[in-house]
């Protein structure tokens, strides 16, 4: 039940950048399914009977791979970057045009 939530935020977010118009809100949509997809890898990567590579007394148990933890700590760092990266290219563009909409600002540049 829980993967179906998390794939139904990531196909939430895929069908907004698709559907709206709105830069901001493409952006948005984006981060959405940045964050679906970091929970899907969480939710894949998480096992019962795992426990975390911490020194305990305890001897002979199974660790989780401290792997995919970094992978998703980068993964988020580098999604946060992207968004804030975008949001400046769409701070630049507001300069110029007086919306957001995508549709107008293809009307706007054209030759």
């Amino acid at each position: 039940m829980l993967e179906a939530c998390v794939l139904a935020t990531i196909l939430c977010g895929f069908f907004g950048i698709i559907l709206k118009k709105n830069l901001v809100m493409k952006i948005v949509s984006m981060d959405v399914m940045s964050t679906g997809v970091i929970a899907y890898y969480v939710v894949i990567a998480s096992r019962e009977g795992l426990f975390t590579p911490i020194i305990s007394s305890v001897k002979n148990v199974a660790y989780a791979d401290p792997v995919p933890q970094a992978v998703i700590l980068t993964g988020i760092v580098i999604g946060f970057s992207i968004q804030s990266l975008m949001l400046v290219g769409v701070m630049k563009l507001a300069r110029d045009n007086p919306t957001l909409e995508s549709n107008e600002i293809e009307k706007n540049n054209m030759p």
